[in-house]
């Protein structure tokens, strides 16, 4: 299995499939999962002939799991450090929920440091941008109590709160008549428990940046993809993102959960697509 070793002496576990001369699109995976939450659009998009690489941010998955590091800042610097290893250019940058934030950092910084080679479009799914705490110029996003509340479930009984995350809002699978996975669930609780605490708690910290001057400062084309039945970063808060955008759209998934990547596997698929054929 790839692994890159990073600066501070941290394992970077990450995948690189597809055509390895393809146009490479690059995702990052939402809390507290691991690269194999986007195996379905890294399984479609390597058929279509494209280059799919992605991470497990450190603390989760197969990465190594730091005490110190957890935070916006340093993952983005990690990806940075992953892209100049693979010599990556040209990239379409896709991330779910946490992982829209890292590569919105990510995207600022390389556009900051005069390395507007490295990315080329991003895709933002059901991202945490602009910000999901709650302020005066965010009234829908989550209050602090809430956090604080994750923060106490996390560090009461990890594997309960791991289990009851997946079974009820992160799915979905809480509305009337919905479809419920058992498998989904599994696999959810299987990523998340193989993630440090440590890391898993820091990580609730980072949901409180304010992504705000970074979407400012990014002029690549960027689409941002929300449902509007989303549990864990409100619709009211992922709408606002595109406002932000020098150039982006926004398309709405009706009645779409915060696992869009899972639950609307499909259509995202079929968004993604598109929007890499755009010239």
């Amino acid at each position: 299995m790839p692994y890159l070793s990073l600066q501070d002496g941290v394992r970077l576990f990450y995948k690189d499939w597809g055509n390895p001369t393809g146009q490479p699109v690059f995702f990052s995976h939402g809390w507290p999962l691991n690269s194999d939450n986007w195996e379905t659009q890294m399984n479609f998009l390597g058929n279509q002939g494209y280059r799919v690489i992605a991470h497990d941010r450190r603390g989760h998955g197969r990465s190594d799991q730091p005490w110190h590091g957890n935070n916006v800042d340093t993952w983005a610097d990690d990806i940075a450090q992953l892209f100049s290893h693979l010599d990556l250019t040209d990239v379409t940058l896709v991330g779910h929920s946490t992982g829209g934030g890292d590569l919105v950092r990510f995207a600022a910084n390389s556009k900051a440091q005069s390395k507007t080679s490295w990315v080329k479009k991003l895709v933002l799914v059901s991202a945490v941008t602009p910000g999901l705490l709650r302020a005066d110029w965010n009234p829908n996003g989550v209050p602090i109590e809430g956090l604080n509340q994750q923060r106490a479930l996390l560090l009461k009984d990890r594997a309960q709160f791991f289990y009851d995350v997946p079974e009820g809002p992160f799915f979905g699978f809480n509305r009337p008549n919905a479809t419920v996975s058992k498998g989904l669930i599994q696999s959810w609780f299987n990523q998340g428990m193989q993630a440090s605490i440590k890391s898993t708690f820091d990580t609730i910290a980072a949901w409180e940046t304010d992504f705000r001057p970074d979407l400012r400062s990014l002029d690549i084309p960027v689409l941002v993809i929300h449902g509007d039945d989303d549990q864990i970063v409100p619709f009211g808060v992922g709408n606002q993102t595109v406002g932000f955008l020098k150039n982006g759209r926004f398309k709405v998934y009706e009645g779409g959960p915060h696992a869009l990547p899972n639950i609307r596997a499909d259509e995202v698929n079929n968004d993604l697509l598109a929007f890499l054929k755009e010239t």
